[in-house]
């Protein structure tokens, strides 16, 4: 009787074995379509990438800044009012650009008033070294102007111009992304605001440049140490701090 039973056992297992075998294959054939439904969904590249500036990148290019100054035949250098154009140019070259610029002044050459020209251009580079440019930031450019009455004198740098990106509207619905990741427009509105205010786009590129300390008061303050004195400022009593004890 325990032989009979055990071979009907197993003829059964034998006839149910093709049928679970056909159970897990519907199974997987269903879940494989439910992960391809997933594949095809639409997809954007950045979309994927979790920093905003990666996502939404600041576009930083130079463009041209120009000033132009009218030179009329016979003038004797730059009237006051071109001075001070002149330098509100330079201090604007030297803000928006950290001062690393270099600027370029175009004068006309074979002109009627080439004379006049050379005298302005006189003027204009030393109301530049006033303001801080030395003559290896400063290049002159002659341009030919024959047959021309008065052509002006142009002064020109580049300047770097910081571009925010496009933020588009966006209908992506959070609650129905498996995926879990940020809203495309995320932190798009914060880059484009950043590069409307910046003043100085150049500092998104890199840090500035540093200047050559000044050494009065290390060398100062190296003099007393040899000396064995007491290197410290010294402090007025307004700067000390008393406690209400009386000691400092």
């Amino acid at each position: 009787m325990i032989t009979s039973n055990s071979k009907a056992s197993t003829v059964a297992d034998r006839h149910l074995a093709p049928s679970l075998r056909i159970a897990v294959a519907a199974l997987l054939t269903v879940s494989l379509a439910g992960c391809k439904t997933l594949e095809n969904q639409t997809r954007v590249a950045g979309w994927e990438l979790t920093s905003p500036t990666e996502r939404h990148p600041i576009l930083v290019s130079q463009q041209p800044e120009t000033l132009t100054i009218a030179v009329p035949r016979g003038a004797n250098g730059l009237s006051p009012s071109q001075r001070a154009d002149v330098m509100s140019f330079a201090r604007s070259a030297r803000m928006t650009d950290a001062g690393n610029t270099r600027l370029v002044i175009e004068a006309p050459s074979g002109s009627s008033n080439e004379t006049a020209a050379i005298a302005a251009v006189h003027d204009a580079g030393a109301l530049l070294k006033e303001t801080g440019f030395t003559e290896a930031n400063i290049n002159i450019e002659p341009f030919d102007a024959s047959g021309q009455s008065a052509p002006p004198v142009k002064l020109s740098f580049l300047r770097f111009v910081a571009e925010g990106p496009e933020c588009r509207k966006f209908s992506t619905n959070l609650a129905h992304d498996p995926r879990n990741l940020p809203a495309p427009n995320h932190g798009c509105n914060s880059q484009k605001n950043l590069a409307a205010m910046v003043l100085n786009p150049s500092d998104l590129l890199g840090p500035r440049k540093s200047e050559s300390r000044t050494a009065e008061r290390r060398l100062e303050t190296w003099q007393k140490y040899i000396k064995g004195e007491v290197t410290g400022a010294d402090k007025s009593g307004e700067e000390k701090v008393r406690t209400d004890g009386g000691g400092e």
